[in-house]
């Protein structure tokens, strides 16, 4: 309990970086409670079980408001905290399936391949959706609200939109070859197509359907290049680069 720790060694413990520690500090979600006679920070043990909720609350998908207002109902009360590691764990759960449903399909392709059959772009698809769910930073409630609506849709349902998305994808790629205005009403239709596939998979929950869309263009801002480098790598009328093209023309066309 006699425990301190720098800023430096805090981060270097938690895996925060300092960056995120002052910037905790400054929003005052977590703070040094004690200073060195020359004002360094030192982290006490009751600071590190606040950045530990911190970041468990960040990982369920609470925002920084969200987090601040539920540790503003007390930190030190033993029933809050265990409340919070069950969900920790309910979560780690959920992620532990999505785990084990990627591998199946994984291996699903890796069989298809070793029996020189390449699998369809969809079987791709599939793949990349549920890696997504898993590394693209949804929290439980995010994740079990669009395989609610997964479920609804049917999987007859969620097939032919995906082929219609690839479907859209193609044409905007004649498009943008043969130099088409991105303001042109036939471009312009293709946008209006892609946007309803986008609404009919929305789980109805404004909140969770916000988290998720900002998630996705996190994800695809960190990630596109590679994204588009897999899908060219799978589908035959994609070159690289060709995704981040098509989709900044998509998004020129929906403005």
């Amino acid at each position: 309990m006699n425990e301190h720790w720098s800023i430096g060694d805090l981060a270097k413990a938690s895996g925060v970086t300092i960056r995120t520690l002052y910037y905790y500090d400054e929003i005052g979600l977590v703070g040094a409670s004690e200073r060195t006679a020359s004002g360094h920070r030192r982290y006490t043990a009751d600071d590190v079980r606040r950045l530990y909720r911190v970041r468990a609350l960040t990982q369920l998908g609470l925002s920084l408001e969200d987090v601040a207002r539920v540790l503003a109902r007390g930190t030190s009360d033993l029933a809050a905290l265990r409340d919070l590691l069950h969900a920790q764990l309910a979560d780690l759960e959920v992620r532990a399936r999505q785990v084990n449903e990627l591998s199946r399909r994984v291996q699903g392709l890796v069989a298809q391949l070793d029996g020189e059959t390449m699998p369809e772009p969809a079987r791709f698809l599939e793949t990349l959706e549920l890696t997504a769910q898993l590394y693209g930073g949804l929290s439980a409630e995010q994740r079990d609200a669009l395989a609610e609506r997964r479920a609804e849709l049917g999987d007859d349902t969620v097939d032919a939109m995906r082929s219609e998305w690839l479907t859209i994808f193609r044409e905007l790629k004649g498009h943008l070859a043969a130099g088409t205005p991105a303001d042109d009403p036939e471009v312009g239709a293709l946008a209006t197509r892609w946007q309803r596939i986008a609404a009919s998979l929305r789980t109805g929950r404004l909140h969770i359907d916000r988290q998720v869309e900002a998630s996705s263009e996190a994800m695809w801002a960190r990630h596109g290049d590679r994204i588009g480098r897999h899908l060219s790598d799978q589908v035959d009328w994609l070159e690289p680069g060709d995704m981040a093209a098509i989709v900044a023309y998509l998004q020129r066309a929906r403005s």
